[in-house]
This record gives structure tokens, sequence and C-alpha cells, in this order.
């Protein structure tokens, strides 16, 4: 028996697991002292009620006989997959539904997607950058280069012909730097894929932030990318989903083998998301349900403004927060990224994200979410003018 020994380069703790840590020997150690959480990109408003309604109603059916659900399909119910066909009309964007897989979140596809390609293939992705892209390739043995993100180009990496990649990652926006690319952008990255025969595999979680039309929310609504690729996307943030997990890849049939690929790597290793949530999930797509989820999306929003406005106040270098939940922050008076976490979190009790655990372009940097409520938002927020002021 021999072990894949790729697990060794990772690095050792993931790192919101060491954020975690931290904050709980500080809470151990410091009783009484009210800890405010804008780290982790986890939601806190509860799931709407298009949702819970459409949810509640499923339950009744599985405990009717007549009604009663077993295994589904694994690339997810009809009902769902026509719903977000008809999303993706309202970006211009037109699909077929057997190009539409369901599935229980946007970071399993990320990783999961790896299994149709080589492990010989040279991945590249942003730095800094969501540490599931490079986790995952890392643990497969794969050559794992980088695309420089930063201050100068507003942390939106464009293509250099000099580099040779198969796979190509793109966040955007982007986590952690809130960072969007504009079409023309995008039509950059997506003519240098067909021209060295490379795949795409664009991550859209956080399309529903952005507020600007003419900013593309899906990579689709460029010209000729379907012949090149795959989008993931989520409802976690879209409408609370974080612990209810489900979400959508989009492999193109243009892609030919990739399409028919996926199809039965998920038929052999995947059982399909709850018909219970799926029924959840089609209630977010509703008339209703998008008019909900606007008004938390906005309760988040105004969140990433009030904090973008604290800081300048302070005199905080920062980008992001206007179409994203992030703030991407540059440490005051020269300081390490986890050296800004400890100065936080020892004299104001607000917690973040050091910039180095997204890579080596992070340090130095800081990343904030507007996904707390706005009570503590607008604490933390007072905090840190009494800080930093």
């Amino acid at each position: 028996m021999n072990i894949n020994e790729n697990y060794l380069n990772l690095e050792q703790s993931y790192l919101f697991s060491t954020v975690a840590k931290k904050v709980n020997d500080f809470a151990k150690n410091n009783p009484g002292k009210k800890i405010i959480r804008l780290g982790i990109g986890d939601v806190t408003l509860p799931l709407c009620k298009a949702v819970i309604e459409a949810m509640h109603k499923a339950v009744d059916e599985m405990g009717v006989q007549e009604t009663f659900r077993g295994y589904g399909p694994e690339q997810g119910y009809d009902f769902l997959r026509d719903a977000v066909k008809g999303y993706y009309k309202t970006h211009n964007v037109e699909l077929e539904e057997d190009e539409i897989f369901i599935s229980d979140g946007a970071k399993s596809d990320v990783g999961n997607i790896l299994d149709l390609f080589s492990k010989d293939n040279t991945v590249l992705v942003p730095d800094p950058v969501y540490p599931v892209y490079v986790d995952t390739n890392i643990m497969a043995g794969r050559k794992v280069i980088f695309a420089d993100a930063n201050a100068e180009n507003g942390f939106l990496p464009m293509p250099d012909d000099k580099v040779k990649a198969d796979i190509i990652y793109i966040c955007s926006p982007n986590n952690p730097t809130g960072a969007v690319y504009n079409k023309e952008q995008l039509k950059k990255w997506v003519d240098y894929a067909l021209k060295i025969n490379a795949i795409i595999l664009f991550d859209a979680a956080y399309e529903c932030f952005i507020s600007d039309e003419t900013l593309p929310k899906s990579i689709y609504e460029i010209e000729n990318a379907k012949k090149c690729a795959i989008e993931f996307c989520s409802l976690s943030k879209t409408a609370g989903f974080t612990g209810t997990r489900c979400g959508y890849t989009i492999v193109p049939k243009e892609l030919d083998k990739l399409n028919k690929f996926w199809l039965r790597r998920q038929t052999t290793k995947f059982n399909g998301v709850p018909y219970i949530v799926q029924r959840g999930a089609e209630a977010v797509f509703s008339k209703q349900g998008q008019n909900e989820i606007r008004e938390n999306i906005n309760y988040y929003k105004e969140n990433a403004k009030l904090i973008s406005q604290t800081l300048k106040e302070c005199d905080i270098w920062h980008v992001g927060g206007e179409h994203s939940p992030y703030i991407w922050l540059k440490c005051p008076d020269n300081m390490t990224s986890w050296e800004f976490f400890d100065y936080l979190l020892e004299n104001i009790q607000v917690v973040g994200t050091p910039g180095s655990g997204f890579g080596k372009n992070g340090e130095g940097f800081f990343r904030l979410t507007s996904f707390g409520s706005k009570e503590n938002t607008k604490e933390a927020m007072e905090r840190f003018r009494k800080l930093f002021k």
C-alpha cells in the first residue's frame, strides 16, 4: 500500500482552521470580551420565505406514498435545471438542460472537476487566490504556476503569451480581493485559452453581487467561451445556502468529451442533491425568491459600503466591496498579514482573514467580509475608528 504523498506538499493547516484556533484560544483567555467575526465568508441572514415554503412543501411530499422520492437523477431534477436555464437567459446566455449539473456547492465541483484532467497538466491560478484551487491540484500532483494579481493591475491579472498553461482558474468577482473583470478583459482570457488549447474553470460564486449591468455575470456572455470554459456557481452566497448546500456547474456541449465525462463522473461518484433542497433551490429563481434574496444581498452590500467608508475615514487603502462581499485592505504601518490579524484581535476583538493565506501576493493585505449582522458590522467599524483615527 502506497499513500498519496502529494498531501505532504500541502500547507500543514487550512487557512480558516488556523484563524479559528487563534480566535478560540483568545476567547478562552479573555472571557467576557465580545469578538466580532468579519473573517470567514459565511452568511448570517436566514433562508428567504419562498425557499422555506418550498422546502416545507417538499418535506410533506416525502411523507406521502404517492409523492415520496427516492434516488433522484445525479445531474439534478429537470425542474431545477430548467429554473437555472431560465436564470441564465436573464444574462442573455442560452443553455441546454443537459449542460447544467446540480451539485452540493461550487467548492465540491471545483475540486471534483479535476477528475476529468490528466495529472501532467499545468495549472495557472491568480495569486492571491481561494486556497481550494491550489490545494486540490497539489493533492493530485499537478504543477501549479501563478498569475500575479497586485495593486498595480487592480488585482486582475491578464494573460501572458509567454506562459503556457492547460487549466486556468478565474474567479470574478474575485475571492479574496473583490475585483471584477469586465467583458473586454474576459475576452482576452477566452482568446488566450482558445489559442493555447486550455480550459478555463470559471468560478462565478459571487455573481449576484454585481450591480453594474455592463459587467459580465457569466463567462458565457463572452463570444466563444463555450468552446473553452466550464462555469461553477453556488447558492451559498446568492441565497444563504451555506448550510443547505446547493450549486450548479455548467459544462457546455461544445466541450464535447468533457460534457460526457462529467456526466459519467457524476453518475458514478455522486448520488445527487436531496429533493427537498432542490425544491428550495428552485424557489430561489422564482419571482418571489429573486425579490427576497435581492433584499438580503442589498443588506450585505450596505455592510460593505459601511466598511469601505470607515476605511476611507481611517485612510486605509482598500479595494472591493462594490460588486463583492469582500473588502481587501492594505495592512497599516507595514504590518504583515498575521501581525495585523493579531493586532485587531488583541486591541479591538475584530476578526478578519490574513491575506498571506491566499498566496504570497496577499502578504501585507487583509480581507474583511460584509456577511456579519448590521449591528456587529457597525460596532466593528466604530472600534476601527477609535483605533486608527
